[in-house]
């Protein structure tokens, strides 16, 4: 990577410089700044953005924590308006959620970020389903944002590289989506406004 973190062609990795390009250009796409003008947000620096976390895998949720938190910051919004929340597993991700969106501190969207990674068993195929479903459920229930930003892979090398490694960054995806089904939801509103007078 280069100092701004965007992935650079390793001359010794063997790989054709063709396969490297066209690698290089999946991770870019998750490194790109969100676009105020195709997306935007009224008063971005007053909206409140949650972020609910696990505790397993941390070396890996780690990461995607930061990139998140980046990313909204670079965004726009403010330090104070970000919270975390951490739940035991991913299992758990739909719940705590759930709990921040009938909280005090409800926020415009919430960010669900967990590394699921397969072990011996299909454990790992019945967690990542269920929680997908959930977080899906309560994005339509609610008509909050939930976004799914949840890794699900065979090993510990494949996290690590689609955590701010060479094949993405799942916690600056995660953010960037938020703040665009914000941005859609809120010119939504605004249009129905207008029509209404």
């Amino acid at each position: 990577k280069d100092r701004k973190g965007i992935p650079q062609i390793d001359p010794g990795s063997g790989c054709s410089q063709v396969h490297c390009y066209a690698a290089i250009a999946m991770a870019q796409a998750d490194y790109r700044p969100f676009d105020h003008k195709e997306y935007p947000i009224d008063e971005i620096g007053n909206i409140k953005v949650g972020i609910v976390r696990t505790e397993w895998n941390t070396a890996v949720v780690d990461r995607m924590e930061q990139s998140c938190r980046n990313a909204l910051l670079e965004s726009g919004i403010l330090h104070d308006n970000v919270s975390v929340y951490t739940v035991p597993g991913s299992y758990e991700l739909p719940l705590g959620a759930k709990y921040l969106l009938s909280s005090t501190h409800k926020p415009e969207f919430i960010v669900c970020l967990g590394c699921v990674i397969q072990g011996e068993t299909k454990h790992d195929d019945y967690i990542s389903h269920t929680v997908a479903r959930a977080i899906s459920q309560l994005s339509l229930i609610s008509g909050v944002p939930v976004v799914f930003g949840v890794l699900t892979t065979n090993n510990m090398k494949q996290a690590m590289a689609r955590s701010g490694g060479d094949k993405g960054d799942k916690g600056h995806e995660a953010a960037v989506t938020g703040l665009k089904m914000f941005s859609l939801q809120q010119r939504l509103k605004a249009q129905n406004k207008r029509i209404s007078f």
